[in-house]
This record gives C-alpha cells, structure tokens and sequence, in this order.
C-alpha cells in the first residue's frame, strides 16, 4: 500500500512540473515606480498572454497561464491605460522566462531567468483614451553599420521629432542581419520622443540559430515577444512574427500554430465594433497559411492588416483570389519603406543616399490616423514636404507634333485603384482622367541604366563607394497613372494640373509646366 501511495504522489509531483503555471497581477501603479505599493489595486478584465492562451484577470488583478521553459508574458494594455516605457522609449508590458538561457545563441540572447517568480506583476499607468489619434508607421530600416543608423537618424528621426503621434511602429527589417545594432537604432528612434512598438523581420534574426523558435532570441531581449498586443481608442493592434525560419536558415511567411490560437483566442475577447489591425512584416499574401488567419478575421466588419518587406508600396485589396471570403475586401498596406532601395543611389548635398524605392516612390514612412474604428494612411517622404505626393513625367519642352505622340505618367507614390486621378490644362475647367497603368517609373528606370558609370575606378576606388551604390532594377509599379494630352496644342508654355483623390478622401495637387515649340 505504501508503495502504491508513493507512486500516486510521484505521478502526480511529476505532471505539476509538466505543467507549469504562472500566476501574477495587473495592477494600477499609482506611483508610477513600476512596483506595487501598498494601497495600489489591481485591475479587472485586462488581458494577459503567455503567446497562446489568454486569461483575464480577475476582480483582484489576478491572472493564471500556463508556462513553459521557453516562454513569454504580456500584459494586453487597455485603451485607458498606458505602459512604462525604458529608456529607449520602449513598451515594457512582457516577462520573459527562459530558465535555459538562448540554446546556441547565448552570447546575444536571453540569458537565464530561474525558476518562475511567486507573481509575475504588470504595472499599468493611467492615461486619457483618445478616440482619434496617429501613429508613425516605419518599414524596414535596414540598417549596415553605423554609417545607415546615422543615414535612419538624419533622414527621418529628426523631422519627426515632436510628432503628436501617439505612438509608432517599426514593422521590421530593423536591421539588415546584425542584431547588435538592436541598441543603437533603438538609442535613434528614441529621440522622436514616443512610444515605440517593434515587428520581427526576416533580417533581424539570430545568425546562429537553427530552429525557428530560438531565430528571435536577441529580437525578444530588446523588445520582448515576437507575437503581442495591446489596445488604444477603440483599436487593437495585433502584432505577429510572420517570418519562419527552416534549420537550413531560409525562411517563408507563415504563422505558427500558437499565433493563430493567441490571435482566436484574443479576439474571442474583442467587442465586433472594435477595429483589428494586424502588424506584420512579410505581407500577409506571400504566407503560405493566410487562408487560417483570415478565417479567425473574415466575419469581423472592422480589419486592416499592414506589412513591409517588399521595399515598395503597395494597396492590396483582398478578395477570394487570395483565400479571403469576407463580405468585402480586405486591405492589406505594404508600407513605404524608410531605407527605400536599401540606401541605394547618389548621394545628396549631405551625404545620404536618395534610397528610392524600386517602384519609384521616394523612401519615407506613412501616417496613420485612426477615428473610432476608421482609419486613413497618409505618405510622407523623407525630409520633403508633406504635399509631395506624385511625380509627373512629361518633358520640359516637346514640338508641336510630338505632343500628341506622348504619354502623360504620374507616379501617385500611395495611391491605389480605388484613387482618382485626373488632370487639367491650362486651368480649363475640364477635368480629364488618367487610368491606372502598371509599370515602370521612368526616372527610376533611367537611374538604374546609369550604373555602368558607377562601377568605373578612379585611382582603384569604385565610384559607387564615394558617390553612391547602383540601383537594383526597377519593378513594377502599381501606382502609376497614364494619359494623352489633348492635341493641337498652341506653341508657348503650358501647365498641366493633376489632382488625385484617395480611397480617404485625401485630395492632393501638383503641377508641371513645360513648352511647345514649332
């Protein structure tokens, strides 16, 4: 009998150990010392994670979730309260409890953390909720060095510097392949002086790994889970690590099966009148299991996903050609990308690259402004005004017969097939339309045919490294706008006025003046 009863106690000691649990509270930090004090109480209904499961917490503050040698907790911020912030102006809303350390990436990972504290505790900060409110959204930095921290610091840090953006989103990429330079981006962005939320991109992983679970381990020392979200006005944000690495070090966009549960899970919790946004970084087009997430998505009448990667700027509105069976189109956003071609191009008057982006855009970064559950994107381009929105392509000065030969293109830099764009000459009232035609930009086109030149050598130095790197080839562009002049036009100089109206009802204007002779 005695033996029996050891038995009992044995399997029983031993699946307690299995099953790990964590426990802690979400608390009002009155303080603002980020521990709790006596008389701070906890908070009811907040949502606490573990990247899979989601518990809320109790009258008390209180949550229960189950944890693992390998895992990681956040707190899901509601809409009226706010979290600490680091130094770098970093969410601090995570514990990480990785008693092992970082397998094969010690040096650069997550060192180890014990056993599980007694409470695992999430300081909150209360803070006005604000219906309407923007938010930064940056796309792969991608920075080599030093050098391209400073180019991301003096190209766009510093005209953002006192943003009334509640907040900002780095959607990976932050980096091009050395984590180390995690600390200083971090140190950069920073200065713009708001909270700074962060995506996993493909270059930003862990050079020694070899399994997908351990290829974000220095990513999760400096800004926590890959997979997390958090609420503001009436909008959750959900932000996922969509690249998946294979032992082999190549990687695809998928979504593993803890996220989409977390992701089920979560939204299980979500009123329907609340506007989802999804945070990715490879769109979610190219991932090989999207039908799944847009299952868990698809009925809800407010979604809007927003990606990088692709180093173009793209309006994808997704319907049954993509698995998507919602009643309306989803739309995707594949964010303008801060370091454009990758710091490609001449450099300018102050040394940084021009980095226009393959489809002709100029590098920069969106504005995205939320109104209850509406949302709208605005572009800006870096260190230019915010009006620019367009490049017209039509020469300086064209015979009188050659006039009716050409095409008229403009490059409306975030427009989308839902754009109207259309042109006036000389402030006749007639409005005429372009149509949306897919290709090439020219300018970027006749920039890449000049690379040859800067392959030459003076003095055994490439050009390229003093003048500027060659550009890829271009690709095509889906915001491109096509049209003819009217004909007979009179000799003498001319100005043509195009006008595009977004899927927002954001108007821009932009001119182009030029001659025609005999």
């Amino acid at each position: 009998m005695k033996h029996i009863i050891c038995s009992i106690l044995l399997i029983i000691t031993t699946t307690v150990f299995a099953q790990q649990i964590a426990t802690g509270v979400v608390f009002h930090d009155l303080n603002k010392n980020k521990q709790r004090d006596k008389g701070e109480p906890g908070i009811a209904n907040v949502c606490v994670s573990n990247g899979k499961e989601v518990a809320k917490t109790d009258k008390s503050g209180k949550w229960v979730l189950p944890s693992s040698n390998d895992a990681g907790f956040f707190v899901i911020k509601p809409a009226d309260y706010s979290v600490p912030l680091n130094v770098d102006n970093l969410p601090q809303h995570y514990y990480l409890h990785k008693p092992d350390g970082s397998p094969t990436t010690k040096s650069i990972g997550v060192a180890p953390t014990g056993s599980l504290p007694m409470s695992i505790d999430f300081p909150l900060w209360a803070q006005k909720p604000e219906k309407k409110f923007s938010v930064m959204l940056f796309s792969d930095t991608q920075t080599r060095g030093l050098t391209e921290v400073n180019y991301v610091t003096r190209d766009v840090v510093e005209e953002c510097i006192g943003t009334n953006a509640r907040f900002g989103i780095s959607l990976g990429d932050i980096v091009a392949d050395d984590p180390n330079l995690f600390a200083e981006m971090n140190q950069s962005i920073s200065q713009i002086g708001i909270p700074w939320y962060n995506i996993f991109g493909n270059h930003d992983f862990n050079r020694g790994a070899t399994d997908n679970l351990y290829s974000d381990e220095t990513f999760e020392r400096f800004y926590g889970p890959s997979s997390y979200a958090f609420e503001e006005g009436e909008v959750v944000f959900i932000g996922l690590k969509n690249v998946y690495f294979s032992p082999d070090g190549k990687y695809k966009g998928h979504f593993t099966e803890e996220q989409l549960a977390f992701v089920k899970n979560y939204l299980s919790l979500v009123p329907h009148n609340k506007l989802v946004v999804l945070m990715m970084h490879i769109p979610v087009v190219i991932c090989d299991n999207r039908t799944v997430l847009f299952d868990i998505i698809q009925k809800r009448p407010y979604a809007f996903s927003v990606s990088g990667h692709t180093h173009t700027t793209i309006q994808l509105f997704l319907d049954e050609k993509y698995g998507w069976k919602g009643t309306v189109p989803h739309h995707h956003f594949v964010n303008t990308t801060v370091s454009g071609s990758w710091w490609c191009g001449l450099k300018d008057e102050v040394g940084i690259p021009h980095a226009t982006m393959n489809d002709g855009a100029p590098n920069g970064y969106s504005i995205v402004t939320f109104d209850g559950n509406k949302y709208s994107v605005q572009f800006k381009a870096a260190r230019r005004p915010a009006n620019y929105q367009m490049n017209i392509y039509w020469p300086d000065e064209v015979s009188q017969a050659a006039s009716d030969t050409l095409s008229l293109l403009v490059n409306v830099f975030a427009g989308s097939a839902r754009s109207k764009v259309e042109f006036q000459i000389n402030q006749q009232p007639t409005w005429i339309p372009l149509q949306l035609t897919p290709t090439r930009d020219p300018a970027n086109q006749a920039m890449h045919e000049l690379s040859p030149y800067l392959e030459a050598e003076v003095k055994g130095t490439k050009l390229d490294k003093v003048l500027g790197w060659t550009m890829d080839k271009p690709s095509i562009s889906t915001h491109i706008w096509a049209g003819k002049l009217p004909t007979k036009l009179s000799v003498g100089t001319h100005r043509i006025t195009i006008k595009t109206t977004d899927m927002y009802g954001q108007t821009y204007v932009a001119y182009r003046v030029f001659r025609v002779n005999p």
